[in-house]
């Protein structure tokens, strides 16, 4: 069929009204005989989807069909990758079509089947986007499946965690040892290799020995040296990110040396500190999808601060604020003028920066708290650099990571 409309009957261009209602059109039919022809000069209704608009056609069409005038259409053996498609439809839609396209999922795509048989979803090669998907389809998952739902979530946190501990442990710890170095240490306490570094010109000769003028020790222990927050954005386009933050909130909270907050939120805010001991119950206690709130979220985090200079708050946002844009910023700012030490990211996975706010990404760099993603391998850098209190734009310039 030839789908046209009065308003490009002359063959002009439509306006942006008729452009935005003709887009919509052509996501509804779908491609096919569904692309119709747009105006005098044969365009094809497929030339008004931009770019986030041709993203949400291959989802739905994935769903949907790719549509012959309407999207009915089965999937037929052209099954996509379930866990990267149910990513997809959080990131280009609504919580409420969200759920109502998850529904659809449960048939069209074989997750059904998948939930309901075990064996099957013991046999799915599991990523940390299945692990998202699983999570954020928690409330679904019938009650035979659960278990192996928390098997398979258990396999992929294990092997993050197989991966990341070490490097992040061993970046703290030596980071903290730095930074609270013990320049009068007890005998117990001395680093001999530092020391005799450090008075390797009081070398005596005729003694054939070094006598220190300076003797360095290992930091002394305290209850915590540091104090760290994690705020993780848990709306949908977030989910991968609130998978590895969920992990390194687990291993940070195993290293005495610091006290670690693990706090996710939405509309709502959720404390799962409590959790931190097991990363799965972590995840298990998350709710992705939803609006974001971030000025109450930093709110009930800063009730936490007590030592504002030794503390380090890292926000994972993408800084699409819901509720007050200008509390929100305000609130950043008390923060940083406390002392607390603010580290901004839009993401923390493998893929870089989702769409996020530059506008507030430059009104949070402007209040000295730039804004960048970090993949998990670059995280425990991070977390180093925050610890020995270096620049943040500074050490991403070094890892070759652009700042909003």
């Amino acid at each position: 069929m030839t789908f046209t409309t009065s308003p490009i009957s002359t063959g002009d261009r439509p306006s942006d009204s008729n452009l935005e209602r003709l887009r919509r059109w052509r996501l509804i039919l779908g491609g096919g005989d569904g692309d119709g022809i747009c105006g005098k000069g044969g365009e094809s209704l497929r030339s008004v989807l931009g770019k986030d608009s041709l993203a949400m056609d291959k989802t739905l069409a994935a769903l949907y069909g790719d549509g012959q005038g309407d999207r009915r259409g089965g999937l037929g053996r052209s099954s996509p990758n379930v866990a990267r498609w149910l990513g997809d439809i959080r990131e280009y839609f609504p919580s409420s079509v969200v759920q109502i396209m998850q529904q659809d999922a449960l048939e069209r795509l074989n997750l059904r089947r998948m939930l309901l048989e075990p064996e099957m979803l013991a046999a799915v090669d599991p990523d940390v986007h299945l692990v998202a998907n699983l999570i954020s389809l928690k409330g679904i998952i019938p009650k035979r499946t659960k278990e192996t739902a928390r098997i398979v979530v258990r396999k992929v946190v294990d092997e993050l965690v197989r991966r990341l501990q070490n490097p992040m442990q061993q970046a703290v710890m030596g980071s903290l040892n730095r930074s609270q170095r013990n320049n009068r240490p007890r005998h117990n306490e001395i680093d001999w290799n530092r020391t005799i570094r450090a008075n390797l010109r009081h070398y005596q000769p005729q003694y054939q020995t070094i006598i220190p003028d300076r003797l360095v020790g290992y930091a002394r222990k305290r209850s915590a040296l540091k104090h760290i927050i994690l705020c993780v954005d848990q709306s949908g386009s977030m989910a991968s990110s609130v998978v590895y933050a969920s992990i390194f909130a687990a291993v940070l909270a195993s290293i005495p040396a610091v006290s670690t907050k693990f706090v996710v939120f939405d509309t709502a805010v959720i404390d799962l500190t409590p959790l931190l001991q097991d990363p799965v119950d972590v995840l298990f206690g998350t709710q992705l999808g939803g609006g974001t709130d971030i000025n109450q979220a930093l709110s009930y985090c800063q009730s936490y601060v007590r030592q504002p200079q030794d503390t380090i708050l890292v926000l994972i946002s993408d800084l699409h604020e819901g509720g007050n844009h200008q509390a929100m910023l305000k609130r950043v700012a008390s923060l940083i003028s406390s002392g607390v030490q603010v580290v901004t990211l839009l993401a923390l996975n493998d893929k870089g920066a989702p769409s996020f706010n530059h506008n507030h990404a430059a009104a949070f760099a402007a209040l000295g708290s730039p804004a960048f993603a970090c993949t998990p391998d670059q995280f425990p850098s991070l977390m180093a650099a925050a610890i020995s209190c270096t620049d943040m734009a500074q050490w991403a310039a070094q890892q070759g990571i652009v700042t909003a």
